[in-house]
């Protein structure tokens, strides 16, 4: 049997679909049973109601240990697609339990109960940046010196605990995908996107960078949990274009007008600095300088590896 934590998520929602249409039968973890719903709605949009009727739905928290062992007994591999997503430097503490601590929780429990594969997803914001204008490989190693921003630390720390538990025999994988492309009703990923417009926003940010379909973020994880790989990490990205490409294309999907502004430099730095003055105040940071500086600046990425090692596995 497969555990998918964070199955009311993004990535989890597909990747439990994902399996369930191949005949494997899933364990699902889930927090709030009213975000179900999230998860059902995907299924609904697939003709897979009847998929979503055959999910073993548990409750547990990542960071509780207690519970998160009894949801262990019969599981062979572990998707761990939960994760907090946040660039609040407030949120700090937030994301070293959940992130950090929550994935050597999972880490701890493989060891314990003999999981033959751990599938865990990463990002793109652990890998370091090239030092010329090339794309991103998995060769480029996590640079502690660069302006690092809170949620990428949390993301870094937690694959090490992944890396540290294939040096006590567990099999892993570790997946980076880019920004992820899914439906509106999810906020992470490309939510984002769809609030901009929904908003009516004239500004668009000039920088670029890696994006990916979720379903093929799920696709590909199966594919290497079934495969004899282990103790590799991959690059997931379809395509390397600007924000402001993507911007337009959802726009054209949703019928809604695309903003028609670039945001300069000087506004942004503007916009962070009163985003940090806000927060003096006692008000929560939407834009830190790191992510403002990230908006209009372009890093593309290289899926070569994957791309290579499926061709492989067929």
């Amino acid at each position: 049997m497969n555990l998918v934590t964070g199955a009311t998520g993004l990535v989890g929602s597909f990747t439990t679909l994902g399996l369930l249409k191949k005949g494997e039968k899933v364990r699902a973890l889930y927090r709030n049973k009213d975000k179900q719903l999230l998860t059902k709605k995907v299924f609904e949009m697939h003709n897979a109601i009847d998929l979503f009727d055959a999910i073993e739905w548990y409750q547990s928290d990542i960071t509780d240990i207690p519970r998160l062992t009894n949801a262990f007994i019969g599981i062979d591999h572990v998707y761990h697609c939960a994760a907090l997503i946040s660039f609040n430097p407030g949120d700090r503490r937030k994301l070293k339990k959940s992130n950090i601590e929550g994935t050597a929780n999972i880490v701890n429990l493989s060891i314990d109960h003999h999981i033959k594969k751990l599938c865990y997803v990463s990002s793109i914001a652990t890998l370091g940046k090239p030092i010329k204008e090339t794309a991103v490989t998995e060769k480029n190693h996590w640079n502690p010196e660069a302006p690092n921003n809170v949620y990428a630390v949390s993301k870094y720390r937690a694959e090490m605990e992944v890396w540290r538990g294939s040096q006590e025999d567990l099999d892993v994988i570790v997946v980076n995908p880019g920004v992820i492309l899914g439906p509106e009703h999810f906020e992470s990923g490309s939510g984002a996107f769809y609030k901009i417009l929904r908003k009516g926003v004239s500004f668009y940010p000039q920088g670029g960078t890696g994006f990916i379909d979720v379903e093929d973020v799920a696709k590909y994880m199966i594919a290497l949990m079934h495969s004899n790989i282990k103790n590799e990490r991959y690059i997931l990205v379809s395509e390397n274009t600007t924000y402001k490409e993507v911007i337009d294309r959802i726009a054209n999907k949703t019928k809604t007008k695309p903003p028609h502004k670039p945001l300069k430099n000087w506004i942004l730095k503007v916009l962070w600095r009163l985003d940090w003055l806000k927060a003096v105040f006692g008000g929560k940071r939407k834009l830190t300088k790191n992510t403002a500086h990230s908006l209009n600046s372009s890093t593309y990425y290289s899926s070569e590896k994957l791309r290579e090692t499926l061709s492989k596995i067929g």
